[in-house]
C-alpha cells in the first residue's frame, strides 16, 4: 500500500519524536545509576553519557520540529487548498448540473414546464392516481391562427403574446397543475383530482381569460383566442392515450371553428 506524502511524513515525525522520548526515558534511568555510583571517575562517566544523550534528544526534537515545520505544515496547507479547490469546484459543478437540468425541464421563452416535464408529470400523476382511483384531467390548448400574428407582427411580437399567455395560464391554475408549453403555440394542462365538469368550467374561465388579454407592441394592439380540447383519464388507458384522446379534442374544436372547447 503506497502513503500520501503527508502520511510517510506524520510517520517520520513520530519515529523521531519517539526517538528521542526513548532517549529521554534512557537519560531519566542513568539518573539512578549516577545517584549509586561512588567513585568520582564513575559519576563523570555516567555525566557525560547522560549529556551525550540528553544531546542527541535535543538534536532529535529540534530535528522533528525543523521537519513538522517546514516539510508536514506545508504538505498540510497544500492539501488544505486542494481541498478547498476540489469543493469549490464540486459546488460548482453541482449549481451547474442543477441549472443545467432546470435548463433541461423549462421551456426557454416562457419559464414554463416543457414537454418533456409534461410528459413524465403525466405519467406519474396517472401511476399515483391510480392507486387512490382518482381522476385526472388534461387539457390541451393551441391559440387560433398564431402564424398569422408572427406573419404579420414579428416573432418579437409573437414572444410577447405566448409569454402573455402563459402567464394568464399560470395565474389561472393551482400549485399542482403541471402547465406546460408543448410547443410552439400549443400549451397544455394536467389537472389532478378534477372530474369531467370541474375539468369543463376551468377550461371555459381560461377560454375567456385569454381572449380577453391585449398584448400591446408599439402601437399595436394584439388579441389571441385559443381552442381546447379535453379528456379525463377512464383509469384504464396510458398516459400516451389520454393526450392523444385531448389532441383529437382539440382538432375537433379547431374544426368546428375555433375559440372553443371540445371534450
Amino acid at each position: 500500500m503506497r502513503f500520501h506524502k503527508a502520511e510517510s511524513a506524520f510517520f517520520v515525525f513520530i519515529a523521531v519524536v519517539l526517538a528521542a522520548g526513548v532517549l529521554l526515558l534512557h537519560a531519566y534511568q542513568m539518573l539512578h545509576g549516577v545517584a549509586e555510583a561512588t567513585g568520582a571517575v564513575q559519576r563523570a562517566g555516567l555525566i557525560g553519557y547522560m549529556a551525550r544523550l540528553l544531546f542527541g534528544a535535543g538534536v532529535l526534537l529540534a530535528t522533528a520540529l525543523f521537519f513538522g515545520m517546514f516539510f508536514i505544515y506545508p504538505l498540510i496547507r497544500t492539501q488544505v487548498r486542494e481541498e478547498g479547490k476540489l469543493r469549490a469546484m464540486t459546488e460548482s459543478l453541482s449549481a451547474r448540473s442543477q441549472t443545467l437540468e432546470y435548463a433541461a425541464l423549462t421551456d426557454g421563452l416562457t419559464g414554463m414546464q416543457n414537454r418533456r416535464f409534461f410528459d413524465d408529470a403525466l405519467r406519474e400523476y396517472i401511476e399515483e392516481f391510480r392507486k387512490i382511483d382518482k381522476p385526472v384531467g388534461l387539457m390541451v390548448l393551441d391559440l387560433d391562427h398564431f402564424k398569422l400574428v408572427n406573419d404579420t407582427h414579428g416573432h418579437d411580437v409573437g414572444d410577447q403574446v405566448l409569454k402573455a399567455v402563459a402567464n394568464c395560464l399560470k395565474d389561472m391554475t393551482r400549485y399542482h397543475d403541471v402547465v406546460a408549453r408543448l410547443g410552439g403555440e400549443e400549451f397544455a394542462i394536467v389537472t389532478p383530482n378534477m372530474d369531467d365538469e370541474a375539468l369543463t368550467k376551468l377550461a371555459e374561465r381560461i377560454r375567456k381569460a385569454v381572449s380577453a388579454l391585449t398584448v400591446t407592441a408599439g402601437n399595436v394592439r394584439i388579441k389571441v383566442t385559443t381552442s381546447v380540447g379535453l379528456a379525463v383519464w377512464d383509469r384504464r388507458e396510458t398516459a400516451e392515450e389520454l393526450y392523444r384522446r385531448a389532441d383529437r379534442q382539440l382538432y375537433e374544436a379547431k374544426r368546428l371553428g375555433r375559440n372553443r372547447i371540445c371534450a
